[in-house]
């Protein structure tokens, strides 16, 4: 039996953006590059994307349910994730 599929979760972000950059550091510093897919909201796909689940603040992070918004919250939902291999809302 194979493991559950956890869904993607998608991080938008802005490049020249610092709390942006604190979010994707947390994503490499903890080996989520696989759980988590960059989105740059300077592309007019992911800003719509961003703006399709409510995005007014980045970084945001969508979990597949909720947009995370700002670097706290962000990095508090990717620590749910790295804490034993959870993933809880």
């Amino acid at each position: 039996m194979s493991p559950p599929v956890t869904p993607l979760l998608e991080l938008f972000h802005r490049i020249a953006d610092p709390p942006s950059a604190t979010a994707r550091l947390f994503v490499t510093d903890h080996a989520l590059e696989d759980r988590v897919r960059f989105r740059n909201v300077a592309f007019p796909e992911a800003e719509a994307a961003f703006r399709a689940h409510g995005g007014h603040t980045t970084p945001a992070l969508w979990d597949g349910t909720r947009l995370h918004q700002g670097a706290e919250a962000v990095v508090a939902r990717l620590l749910a994730v790295v804490n034993l291999g959870r993933d809880d809302s």
